[in-house]
Protein backbone atom coordinates (compact mmCIF):
# COMPACT_ATOMS: atom_id res chain seq x y z
CA UNK A 1 0.00 0.00 0.00
CA UNK A 2 1.75 3.17 -1.17
CA UNK A 3 -1.07 5.68 -0.72
CA UNK A 4 -3.38 5.89 2.28
CA UNK A 5 -7.06 5.14 1.85
CA UNK A 6 -9.42 8.10 2.07
CA UNK A 7 -11.51 7.33 5.16
CA UNK A 8 -13.88 10.18 4.33
CA UNK A 9 -13.64 13.56 2.61
CA UNK A 10 -14.21 15.67 5.71
CA UNK A 11 -12.28 16.41 8.91
CA UNK A 12 -13.20 15.13 12.36
CA UNK A 13 -13.83 18.24 14.45
CA UNK A 14 -13.31 17.25 18.07
CA UNK A 15 -12.85 18.79 21.51
CA UNK A 16 -9.88 16.87 22.93
CA UNK A 17 -8.49 16.78 26.45
CA UNK A 18 -4.75 17.18 27.09
CA UNK A 19 -2.85 13.99 26.32
CA UNK A 20 -1.23 11.91 23.61
CA UNK A 21 -3.28 10.59 20.71
CA UNK A 22 -2.46 8.23 17.84
CA UNK A 23 -3.71 9.46 14.47
CA UNK A 24 -4.41 6.87 11.76
CA UNK A 25 -2.23 7.39 8.67
CA UNK A 26 -3.41 4.44 6.58
CA UNK A 27 -7.14 5.29 6.45
CA UNK A 28 -8.26 1.76 7.41
CA UNK A 29 -9.08 2.32 11.09
CA UNK A 30 -12.70 1.79 12.13
CA UNK A 31 -12.15 4.44 14.84
CA UNK A 32 -11.31 7.39 12.58
CA UNK A 33 -9.41 9.59 12.93
CA UNK A 34 -7.58 7.48 15.52
CA UNK A 35 -5.55 4.31 15.00
CA UNK A 36 -7.06 0.92 15.86
CA UNK A 37 -4.11 -1.20 14.67
CA UNK A 38 -5.49 -2.15 11.24
CA UNK A 39 -2.40 -0.64 9.57
CA UNK A 40 -0.53 -3.88 10.17
CA UNK A 41 1.20 -5.01 6.96
CA UNK A 42 0.33 -1.78 5.11
CA UNK A 43 3.67 -0.02 5.48
CA UNK A 44 2.00 2.75 7.48
CA UNK A 45 2.37 3.55 11.16
CA UNK A 46 0.21 5.85 13.28
CA UNK A 47 1.33 9.38 14.15
CA UNK A 48 1.53 10.31 17.82
CA UNK A 49 0.61 13.88 18.72
CA UNK A 50 0.28 15.55 22.09
CA UNK A 51 -2.01 18.33 23.24
CA UNK A 52 -0.90 20.35 26.25
CA UNK A 53 -4.34 21.80 26.90
CA UNK A 54 -7.96 21.09 26.03
CA UNK A 55 -8.69 22.31 22.54
CA UNK A 56 -10.95 22.00 19.55
CA UNK A 57 -9.13 20.44 16.59
CA UNK A 58 -9.97 19.42 13.03
CA UNK A 59 -8.21 16.12 12.36
CA UNK A 60 -7.70 14.93 8.81
CA UNK A 61 -9.65 11.87 7.67
CA UNK A 62 -8.70 11.97 3.96
CA UNK A 63 -5.10 11.17 5.03
CA UNK A 64 -3.56 13.47 2.41
CA UNK A 65 -3.17 16.66 4.45
CA UNK A 66 0.12 18.51 4.34
CA UNK A 67 -0.13 19.26 8.08
CA UNK A 68 -0.56 15.83 9.64
CA UNK A 69 -2.63 15.17 11.71
CA UNK A 70 -4.54 18.41 11.20
CA UNK A 71 -6.88 19.16 8.31
CA UNK A 72 -5.61 21.65 5.72
CA UNK A 73 -8.58 21.38 3.33
CA UNK A 74 -6.98 18.82 1.00
CA UNK A 75 -10.09 16.62 1.40
CA UNK A 76 -11.95 18.93 -1.01
CA UNK A 77 -10.21 17.27 -3.96
CA UNK A 78 -11.86 13.96 -2.96
CA UNK A 79 -15.43 15.35 -3.00
CA UNK A 80 -17.71 14.35 -5.88
CA UNK A 81 -17.83 16.91 -8.70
Amino acid sequence: MTQPMVATASPAVLELEPGTYWWCRCGRSQHQPFCDGTHKNTGFTPLAFTLEEKQRVALCRCKHTGGQPFCDGTHRKFLPA
